[in-house]
């Protein structure tokens, strides 16, 4: 009689270890398609309630991009708003019922040649948190044995990136409570949050082509835009509320926050056990280094040009953009255009150009998230 088998190879022994989220959901797709070949896709998007944006985050179709760097009202999209009222997953044996569809993404879908699709919306704590797709470019492949795989599937993967998303954001939430507390509000608001982080990711996104940023990245870049001045915990109100000019002795205290930021960012990412997350390195970079400049002249570090990580000259654009535009007790608000001709005049000088031009290019965007996320005139 055999007691112990120490042979056999568990298939998704990659889940229990700190690989990156995308390789996880390859290893997944792996194991599936052993028992199911004809799915040929993965694919999650997440949903953000406050601007109704369903964006794409991961998929694991390899070179088979029908859907990278897209975005989407989700009230706008009727067959997954379906799913949504319904509560229930969808199946479509047979794509060519959209060949006329008029919706991008239902064209891209099309255009790529998929035959079938099944849906699963996630879920957390009743509340919707976003999609799986799985798609095969054969029709009628979806029966009952397939399905009931596939919603373990499904949910294994809803699972998977709800852990890590929700990690990041308790992260978040955490710090910026802390930031509350330190009545930092007095000068940046929620508002002012919401904004520039929206703003980092429109810059994100269109920079994406450039750089080759996938949706992860994208995403990230919003997640951990709040906590670009995490560091101004630790600066005292004296200095920190000051509505006048800082002495050159009060400003040597104040830069300090960009070292300050990246100290507390390393004690939470130990206490919250994220230190192995993908991408983590870029909420460092971004307490640290969002107010160096590329002639040099910035700070901690004095770095130059390329020198200063991608994610920080995102930030520092849309940061300044922001600022800008908004009222604070020392100025007006500038209108927008005021605002991108100093940005401009601030280019290859003291911030990145195409960030800029990012910026720039999507202006009608710009105005519908200062439009949603006004300042509170009572805060």
């Amino acid at each position: 009689m055999v007691l112990f088998m120490f042979e056999y190879i568990d298939s998704l022994s990659a889940l229990n270890t700190n690989s990156p989220l995308l390789e996880k959901l390859q290893k997944i797709h792996a194991m599936l398609q052993v028992r199911f070949d004809s799915i040929s896709r993965i694919a999650v998007a997440l949903y953000d309630p406050k601007t109704d944006l369903l964006k794409t985050y991961l998929h694991s179709s390899g070179e088979d991009k029908p859907l990278n760097h897209y975005q989407a009202l989700l009230h706008e999209t009727p067959s997954l708003m379906d799913i949504v009222t319904t509560g229930k997953p969808r199946v479509v044996n047979d794509l060519s019922i959209f060949a006329e569809g008029e919706r991008e993404h239902t064209r891209r879908i099309a255009a790529q040649g998929y035959g079938s699709s099944y849906t699963l919306p996630m879920y957390m704590n009743g509340s919707l948190f976003g999609f799986v797709f799985f798609d095969s470019y054969q029709k009628n492949v979806l029966n009952e044995e397939a399905l009931h795989f596939l919603d373990v599937i499904g949910h294994l993967v809803s699972l998977l990136v709800m852990n890590e998303i929700a990690a990041v954001r308790t992260l978040v939430s955490t710090v910026q409570a802390a930031r509350d507390m330190a009545n930092l509000r007095d000068q940046e608001t929620g508002a002012h949050i919401d904004r520039m982080s929206h703003f980092s990711r429109i810059i994100a996104r269109e920079l994406a082509p450039t750089y080759g940023f996938n949706d992860e990245f994208i995403e990230h870049v919003f997640l951990f835009s709040p906590l670009h001045d995490i560091g101004k915990i630790g600066i005292p109100d004296s200095i920190l509320l000051k509505t006048g000019i800082l002495t050159d002795a009060e400003f040597e205290i104040m830069k300090s926050h960009t070292l300050k930021g990246r100290e507390i960012v390393d004690t939470i990412l130990k206490g919250f056990a994220l230190d192995g997350f993908e991408h983590i390195d870029m909420l460092r970079n971004i307490a640290e280094f969002h107010h160096e400049t590329l002639d040099g002249k910035g700070y901690p570090h004095g770095l130059r040009g390329d020198a200063i990580p991608i994610e920080a000259r995102i930030i520092a654009v849309a940061d300044v953009f922001d600022a800008l535009t908004s009222r604070r007790p020392y100025k007006p608000a500038w209108s927008n255009e005021q605002a991108f001709q100093n940005l401009l005049s601030l280019a290859d000088i003291k911030l990145d150009r195409q960030c800029i031009e990012a910026l720039l290019n999507n202006r009608a965007e710009v105005e519908v998230i200062q439009e949603k996320f006004k300042e509170d005139v009572f805060a």
